[in-house]
């Protein structure tokens, strides 16, 4: 890190601290609502972080902060999160306004995504084929990232999940893994033997010839090549190159794989219920958005199943 940019993030530190004071102090949120607010923040950092902009909190403009939002939106991120990320941003402004930092807020004409309820995007079981196939397994990490994208397929797990997956929490012999997803809320989900295989073939090789392993890292299942846990945006980019070596045009994000782990579980019957249960949704009306994805399925089970249907 350059010197420049050194400064550029020490100020941003400086102004996160002093936005975390603001909200204890002065707005008397709960602990949980300003570890919320600064992490919206912090996403913001990261993204100015990865792109290389060497501005501080102040100089950063609408259009900046336009290209965060796109930023997130290609990271898969569900529009209720992004609303509530731009309500944290938003917050943020509003405390350099307040103390005089700025004078413009450059988050007024940021647009919340609509939050209507749309059918998600979903690869077909031939492209999941595909893109597990484009993994070269000579090439270093090829092991550990073909059991990543079998797990996030197998388990349908959110992004935050695969990556904090501990090995403490994995249970082959059983078949299960316990997920710690969204609130802290622990649960234990199947997993299949295609996923256990590959998940047991890199602790054996390439996660067992780590040099060191980080101590913050040792009961984490994938890691990096530096013994550390993996990035929510180094999955991503990993992805994004698999489905170009696919041949697959659609946009694709780590979400994709559990939006199509929960369309082929119930296009081929699974109880809804179940299906709540393994992705961790607190409603089942979170979990019913699959049921409109194949109408061919739900009438064919109404004709077979529904005491009416044949009379």
């Amino acid at each position: 890190m350059s010197i420049k940019s050194y400064l550029y993030q020490m100020d941003w530190n400086s102004s996160i601290k002093g936005f975390r004071a603001y909200l204890l102090l002065e707005k008397s949120l709960s602990g949980h609502s300003i570890e919320a607010y600064i992490r919206d923040v912090g996403k913001l950092l990261e993204f100015v972080i990865i792109k290389k902009i060497d501005l501080t909190p102040e100089q950063l403009t609408g259009d900046h902060l336009t290209d965060f939002i796109y930023f997130i939106n290609d990271l898969g991120l569900e529009p209720k999160s992004q609303a509530r990320i731009i309500s944290g941003i938003r917050a943020f402004y509003k405390y350099l306004i307040m103390e005089d930092i700025i004078t413009t807020d450059p988050s007024a004409l940021l647009e919340s995504p609509k939050l209507q309820r749309t059918l998600p995007d979903v690869l077909s079981y031939e492209e999941i084929e595909l893109i597990l196939s484009s993994i070269d397994m000579s090439e270093p990490h090829s092991h550990r990232n073909r059991a990543m994208l079998e797990t996030l397929y197998a388990c349908g797990l959110r992004v935050s999940e695969l990556i904090t997956l501990r090995l403490s929490n994995y249970f082959p012999e059983e078949g299960f893994v316990k997920v710690l997803g969204k609130n802290n809320k622990e649960r234990l989900v199947p997993i299949g033997e295609s996923a256990i295989k590959y998940i047991n073939l890199y602790i054996k090789t390439e996660r067992s010839l780590l040099p060191v392993i980080h101590k913050d890292a040792t009961d984490i299942v994938f890691l990096n090549r530096r013994g550390k846990g993996l990035t929510r945006v180094m999955i991503f980019l990993l992805i994004k190159n698999f489905v170009a070596k696919a041949g697959i045009q659609k946009s694709i994000s780590p979400h994709t794989f559990r939006h199509s782990f929960a369309t082929h579980l119930v296009e081929g019957g699974a109880d809804l219920r179940a299906v709540q249960e393994m992705l961790g949704h607190e409603s089942i009306l979170t979990t019913e958005i699959y049921t409109h994805v194949d109408r061919h399925y739900l009438r064919d089970t109404m004709v077979r199943f529904h005491p009416l249907s044949n009379r």
